[in-house]
């Protein structure tokens, strides 16, 4: 019997700092021995960043003690708490590109366009770090594509910096604007020609992206092209307007 108490009292004295390593590294067990009176409290907890067990869970990518902490009914009023910088746990989930944290995180109430202090939304991580997976699983689930982060950037323009053109196409698809414009003045198509992403540039410009459009700079599209680019857009831009 004293034993029991003991070891009652052994699990009331888990620090905070000992929860969040045991979050950080996936440490699933030391959740599953909490009552849910000590799991209700652990959700209430924040670092130092203000980030909550659920954010560093997310952000490691540990997906069993996620699935643990979430599957409390406490945890549907911090899954869209914010850190100091406005982040959510489905920003690094959707960042780090974990599609099993994104959907669990989906499926307990996280809302999907929610913006952090840069104006960035899920969909923008994941666009901005070339995951098609996790843009399929956001759009999916009512993510807007469209949304302009504080420097004017769609998802669309993120993507066209990372070079996955499968990725464009889909977001495309799905009725990006092609044309979209940042607070700089500068489309996708620029973008992806300043990232010196060519694939990606003759794919917009198949989609009908304008080559013409001015930026804040005065320079248009084939202004900002390399010299041995300009050709092939030039060649792209013909070959739709020729039909």
């Amino acid at each position: 019997m004293d034993m029991e108490i003991d070891t009652r009292k052994e699990e009331l004295q888990i620090k905070d700092d000992d929860l969040f390593r045991a979050a950080e590294s996936g440490d699933a067990s030391t959740f599953k021995s909490l009552s849910q009176e000590q799991l209700s409290r652990a959700l209430s907890l924040r670092n130092e960043d203000s980030r909550s067990l659920l954010h560093v869970a997310a952000s490691s990518a540990q997906s069993e003690v996620l699935k643990v902490l979430s599957a409390i009914d406490e945890s549907k009023s911090v899954i869209n708490s914010a850190d100091e910088e406005g982040w959510v746990p489905l920003h690094s989930a959707a960042s780090i590109g974990n599609s099993e944290i994104v959907e669990i995180l989906l499926s307990r109430g996280a809302d999907v366009n929610l913006k952090n202090s840069g104006g960035r939304t899920a969909l923008h991580y994941a666009a901005s770090k070339g995951w098609l997976k996790i843009a399929e699983i956001l759009i999916s689930q009512g993510a807007k594509i469209n949304l302009k982060d504080k420097v004017g950037c769609t998802p669309l323009h993120r993507a066209a910096s990372t070079g996955n053109s499968e990725l464009c196409e889909f977001l495309i698809e799905e009725g990006a604007e092609v044309d979209a414009v940042d607070k700089a003045g500068q489309t996708c198509l620029m973008n992806a020609v300043i990232c010196h992403n060519k694939e990606i540039a003759l794919l917009l410009v198949r989609h009908g992206a304008d080559v013409d459009v001015e930026d804040k700079e005065g320079y248009t599209v084939l202004g900002r092209a390399s010299d041995d680019f300009r050709p092939l857009l030039v060649d792209a831009a013909k070959a739709m307007l020729e039909g």
